[in-house]
């Protein structure tokens, strides 16, 4: 069987109701004042699994820190995830860090407006391609986050998981589809946030939705259909408190996860009978980790990645977000 394409009779119509209602009810974003490739580029590194009002203050800074290529490009990496610290997922900052040198280094330091280029940068998938082309150059290409992928699937009333091959090969023809022949900032800023604002995974507001019409699905909030979850796996960690008067030593990370971000150092041997001084819980990727802080003597020998830092100066080190919440509760405690 062919796949479903997404048929609707009056696709300009369409496009028009919901542009009348993106600008009677779309949010004031600071990334939707700009059109500064840079900017856009940034954000939609930052927006990357994380919410917009969380987003909103780092993108501030960092574009105050790095206000451009040549300037993130130069910096170090260590000066990069300290700026991005408590955001999480740190690749991001080391594949938009990397993007910019690449800018700097192929482009001249000026994206072109060709997503075939942006799409060859570090951390830029489709997705990403799409959505730096529409906002910054204002084409008419296709870019299929959550929130549109959401409405799609709801138009075509899609019974095939969004994260299967399928699925996705589908809601690409639609959205690709449905493009403008001109105005893709519009277009694709307009069906995003109708999936941020009415289009909701749960209670969506179809009575106010401007393209109800357009929709085929009767049950909204059986869709989208995903493959099904992994299990979630349970991790230890077990980490020592060592403070010497006003300072603290401080494991760098060498692993893909926080490669380059300071942590407490790792225990490989609890002592005798420890009972831990704080103990918090977090999710990483499909797993949750039980992160136990235990008291520990000083290491004979102090090399890296082990180093001492004063904490006066704890704000201004690339610290693991976790970490960082388990230090501040033991702080909070002397």
């Amino acid at each position: 069987m062919e796949n479903p394409k997404l048929e609707i009779q009056h696709p300009k119509a369409l496009r028009g109701h919901l542009a009348q209602w993106f600008a009677a009810h779309g949010r004031d974003l600071p990334w939707r004042r700009t059109r500064d490739p840079y900017a856009i580029m940034v954000s939609e590194f930052m927006l990357q699994q994380t919410q917009v009002a969380t987003v909103i203050p780092y993108y501030e800074r960092w574009l105050a820190r790095f206000p451009d290529f040549p300037t993130l490009a130069a910096a170090t990496e260590a000066e990069v995830l300290a700026q991005w610290q408590g955001l999480g997922y740190y690749s991001r900052a080391r594949n938009l860090h990397r993007a910019a040198q690449h800018v700097v280094k192929d482009f001249g330091g000026a994206l072109p407006a060709d997503p075939q280029a942006i799409a060859t940068l570090p951390g830029v998938g489709r997705y990403t391609a799409g959505a730096i082309a529409s906002f910054a150059f204002d084409l008419p290409v296709a870019a299929i986050d959550g929130n549109i992928a959401r409405v799609l699937a709801r138009m075509l009333d899609l019974r095939e998981p969004i994260d299967s091959t399928r699925g996705n090969t589908i809601l690409w023809e639609a959205a690709t589809a449905l493009l403008p022949k001109s105005g893709g900032a519009l277009h694709t800023s307009a069906l995003m946030e109708l999936g941020a604002l009415l289009c909701t995974p749960a209670k969506p507001q179809c009575l106010l939705c401007p393209v109800r019409p357009h929709c085929r699905t009767r049950d909204p909030e059986s869709l989208p259909m995903k493959k099904p979850r992994r299990k979630t796996v349970a991790l230890r960690e077990d980490c020592a408190w060592i403070v010497r008067g006003r300072r603290i030593l401080l494991e760098q990370q060498t692993g893909t996860r926080w490669r380059g971000l300071w942590k407490l150092p790792a225990l490989a041997k609890l002592p005798a009978d420890a009972e831990p001084l704080t103990f918090h819980t977090y999710p990483f990727t499909h797993h949750r980790v039980n992160l136990s802080v235990f008291a520990a003597p000083t290491p004979h020998r102090i090399a890296p990645p082990l180093h001492w830092f004063l904490l006066a100066e704890l704000n201004d080190v690339a610290l693991a977000a976790p970490h960082r919440r388990a230090i501040d509760a033991l702080r909070e405690r002397t």
